[in-house]
């Protein structure tokens, strides 16, 4: 599994619409990619929910490397880069992956948490233990599912969330999910990888 995600930050006055009509118009495109586990739209509004930005941000998991490169390299992206320039694309290696108590149901907010490891840090017992914390978190009433993954150049770790109902505050930043494309959702493999 492989995580990615960019985000674009807009202007304080710009028209969220517009992303929103974006996603309505073209979320659908996605809905059987091959190769992705999953693509939540989201977004951040300025004043809504505390945030100070406006902001697009998608986040992938991706189950085969040849899928993540296939949209990167092709129109999909291209449609980024042409409206909004090329944006920096964030990416890590999975590390666990868990459907949460409301799977069958639609996220409506996603939050990322990062955590930086200590640099004295074994890196075994701290996956460990956020694995445990992505179990935890996984058996919460209104999670949808989680992913941890792990950026080893810069060790740090992304603890990413979909919620049907309202996250707790300490969850990370947070944005509204506009659409939820799934086309290989079921074979993400669950568990620690």
């Amino acid at each position: 599994m492989y995580a990615m995600q960019y985000q674009i930050t807009l202007p304080a006055d710009y028209d969220m619409d517009v992303i929103r009509h974006r996603v309505a118009s073209r979320g659908h495109l996605l809905d059987d990619f091959p190769g992705l586990g999953l693509k939540a739209y989201g977004i951040r509004e300025r004043g809504v929910d505390g945030s100070p930005i406006n902001q697009y941000a998608p986040f992938y998991l991706w189950n085969t490397l040849g899928g993540m490169n296939a949209f990167l390299w092709g129109a999909g992206f291209q449609g980024i880069v042409t409206d909004f320039g090329r944006p920096a694309v964030l990416h890590w290696t999975g590390v666990a992956f868990e459907h949460g108590a409301a799977y069958g149901s639609l996220p409506r907010t996603a939050t990322l948490r990062t955590e930086t490891l200590p640099a004295w840090a074994d890196p075994a017992p701290a996956l460990a233990a956020a694995h445990d914390e992505l179990r935890d978190r996984a058996a919460l009433s209104t999670v949808h599912s989680a992913a941890l993954a792990i950026d080893p150049r810069h060790w740090e770790l992304v603890h990413f969330t979909l919620w049907t109902g309202e996250p707790p505050r300490e969850s990370g930043e947070r944005w509204q999910v506009l659409h939820l494309s799934t086309p290989e959702l079921t074979a993400l493999p669950t568990g620690r990888l």
